[in-house]
């Protein structure tokens, strides 16, 4: 049953950004693995920074779009709030079936803990995951992608950064060339 639970997970590296592909039309861009990856490390060492429970942090980033491995990544534009949250609420459950029963719930509470956005340690993974966004938008932008079709990324990660110490590393990576 853990093998069905990795390779259910190891198809993340087989899921585009969806959208890099929507509005930057990229053949090839990064996959859902390629973002956590960056994700959890970011939220690793500003977890450490600010010293919350970094174990924590790591997990749930890592966890964070776990469902993505069988929903795709879906946009706002090709799904409600609602129906997504529903429908990757059943597929966690689907996927995390496949662990043993302590460890299922486990992470079952900390993905919970993730959506319901109510801890610093949720907060902060949040806001990770669009500084993450915002970081691959510099280097789309570096690799000649147009400004103007990147900036609607650079305007959501400002946006959902409330955090004064990501909102630093944010204003960094958008002001330097």
């Amino acid at each position: 049953m853990i093998n069905e639970f990795f390779e259910t997970a190891s198809n993340l590296k087989n899921i585009p950004r969806q959208g890099w592909v929507n509005k930057l039309k990229i053949n090839s861009p990064e996959s859902v693995a390629e973002h956590c990856y960056s994700t959890t490390l970011m939220a690793m060492v500003v977890s450490d920074l600010q010293k919350l429970d970094t174990k924590k942090v790591m997990k749930m980033s890592m966890l964070h779009d776990l469902a993505e491995s069988v929903t795709g990544d879906l946009t706002p534009d090709s799904i409600s709030k609602k129906d997504k949250n529903e429908l990757e609420e059943k597929t966690m459950q689907k996927i995390l079936i496949n662990l043993p029963e302590s460890l299922s719930q486990e992470y079952a509470s900390i993905w919970k803990e993730y959506q319901d956005k109510q801890t610093k340690e949720s907060l902060l993974v949040h806001e990770i995951d669009k500084l993450e966004m915002a970081l691959q938008a510099k280097m789309y932008s570096k690799q000649g992608f147009s400004k103007e079709k990147l900036q609607s990324f650079f305007d959501t990660a400002n946006q959902g950064i409330q955090n004064n110490d990501i909102k630093e590393i944010f204003n960094n990576i958008v002001n330097t060339t």
